[in-house]
């Protein structure tokens, strides 16, 4: 049965590891090159997700099949020129082996609860354009694109 679980100190090494797995799987892709120099976790990461579990303005959840983390999340919110917020999920990864059994959604059920709770006028999630299954999985959960960014390498 999935679960859904805010991730403590005790879950650093759990946290590190499936960061770890999320850049190796998306740097290979379209746009993963630039996403793990700009907007992969900074190293050192576990210092940075002790940062994030002390973070007012953070959640980080970790999603489980039968009370064992297989994928995690990370949203912050921040604040918008006119006083109000928005919630922005930096990360979601669910395990390989894990995907397909509703992990993902609860989390991602969990977040948008949450960004609601914190009166947060929507919610972002990035998805970079040769990661078919992220874009596809996010239209599943109400998503729709607000933005589209264009690089040019040089």
């Amino acid at each position: 049965m999935e679960s859904v679980r805010d991730a403590t100190v005790a879950d650093l090494g759990t946290l590190v590891e499936f960061a770890g797995e999320l850049s190796a799987e998306l740097g290979p892709l379209r746009g993963g090159a630039l996403w793990t120099r700009r907007d992969a976790r900074p190293e050192p990461l576990r210092a940075a997700f002790a940062a994030l579990l002390d973070d007012p303005d953070a959640e980080v959840l970790l999603g489980c099949v039968d009370g064992t983390p297989v994928g995690f999340a990370v949203m912050v919110v921040e604040p918008l020129r006119d006083g109000g917020s928005l919630a922005r999920i930096t990360e979601l990864h669910v395990l390989a082996d894990a995907r397909g059994v509703g992990v993902g959604e609860a989390v991602v059920t969990e977040l948008i609860g949450r960004a609601a709770a914190r009166r947060c006028i929507g919610v972002d999630a990035p998805a970079l354009p040769g990661h078919r299954a992220a874009k596809n999985f996010f239209e599943d959960q109400g998503f729709t694109a607000r933005l589209l960014t264009m690089h040019r390498p040089l």
